[in-house]
């Protein structure tokens, strides 16, 4: 059962504890009005051997809205046996089919569903009625790291280290199971109350055992914001799946790509943290896949020799030059500041799982997690 789940945070460390008491405090209003409690549920949840635990909406104690998105909106929520604490994903229905984004979010929770890893956002469960999809999403207390980003202007190379070492470590573990997340950006990672990321938002990856998938044509853009002007972001639906920023040289040229398009996006990703923006960033959709193609960008100043030269080995235009993820921890950048080598927690986790007993379960992952 989903009862017991991966870590407690509605505890936490002596260090936080009181940043993170007024954290909850600040944010945990139950029963607002947001979200309507529909009284007949048709659900679905995962399993356990044997045994299935069918959730709704009233195991759980609604707390403020977290974000919003196209589709639906995110709250804080506490699961009321348990007491533990998650993000709710609320999804309407009419909107998912009228966008025709159905089968994006079956392939997202198929996806998420089989994936354990610590720097990978965690699915405990979904359920839905008439009206209606909920995913029961691992809670992240820092939020998104765009906002991080927007508000820091860019991050320090420690700090931009850090998370490109553990997302290595996640990619690889996903491109071991032959998944491509394939938009990866700042609005898809994710922040715990430790300042660990978490990669998040499948919506765009795939399973791909062959290795090599042919571009998908789709076409949408919106825009955010920072301080007064207005930059664009383009997401793009009917044109190539991913955002335009990140988009590698042969999506952008409509050729075939395979994992190594989660490399690419690595690098650009370093980028926009050392520097504050994207590497082929313009107000125009025309000039950044010109850019693109060319490998056009310059480096600030500021930008140390090594942090150069890993996303030099990132950012190559030939796909198979590209530097390989499990070369990324070793590579200078990364050493100089001692990053150490990512727990591989998902494996205890994954023999939790196998525990028939949720109340054994939950007992041990207490005790595990315990401060």
């Amino acid at each position: 059962m989903i009862y017991s789940l991966d870590l407690n945070t509605s505890k936490c460390t002596a260090v936080k504890k009181n940043k993170m008491i007024k954290s909850i405090l600040n944010v945990f209003i139950f029963f607002i009005k947001d979200v309507k409690i529909g009284q007949e549920m048709a659900l679905v949840g995962i399993s356990t051997p044997g045994k299935q635990k069918e959730w709704c909406l009233q195991d759980f104690e609604i707390g403020k809205r977290l974000g919003r998105g196209k589709f639906g909106k995110v709250y804080l929520a506490r699961e009321k046996q348990s007491q533990f604490i998650i993000a709710l994903k609320v999804l309407w229905k009419q909107s998912l089919i009228k966008h025709d984004v159905e089968h994006q979010l079956r392939r997202e929770i198929e996806i998420l569903a089989n994936l354990r890893h610590p720097h990978i956002i965690r699915l405990y469960g979904y359920f839905h009625d008439h009206q209606r999809v909920y995913l029961m999403l691992e809670f992240c207390a820092g939020g998104e790291v765009f906002n991080h980003l927007r508000a820091a202007q860019k991050f320090d190379e420690r700090r931009s280290a850090k998370y490109i070492n553990a997302l290595s470590h996640a990619l690889q573990y996903c491109h071991k199971k032959h998944i491509i997340h394939r938009d990866i950006k700042p609005e898809n990672l994710l922040l715990d109350h430790k300042d660990n990321i978490k990669l998040a938002d499948f919506g765009w990856s795939v399973h791909a055992p062959d290795s090599r998938r042919n571009t998908i044509f789709f076409s949408l853009f919106y825009t955010y914001k920072k301080t007064n002007i207005c930059f664009f972001r383009f997401t793009l639906y009917k044109k190539r799946c991913g955002t335009l920023d990140y988009l590698p040289p042969e999506m952008v040229e409509k050729k075939k790509h395979d994992p190594s398009v989660d490399v690419w996006a690595l690098g650009v990703l370093l980028f926009e943290f050392v520097c504050g923006n994207p590497p082929f960033e313009t107000n125009n959709q025309s000039k950044t896949l010109q850019k693109i193609k060319k490998l056009e960008f310059r480096f600030p100043s500021h930008v140390s020799p090594l942090a150069r030269d890993l996303m030099l080995r990132l950012l190559v235009k030939d796909p198979s030059q590209r530097m390989q993820l499990s070369q990324i921890a070793s590579h200078p950048f990364i050493l100089k500041f001692g990053l150490v080598k990512i727990l591989q927690v998902h494996n205890f986790q994954e023999k939790l799982l196998k525990h028939t007993s949720s109340a054994r379960l939950f007992k041990k992952q207490q005790k595990l997690f315990k401060c």
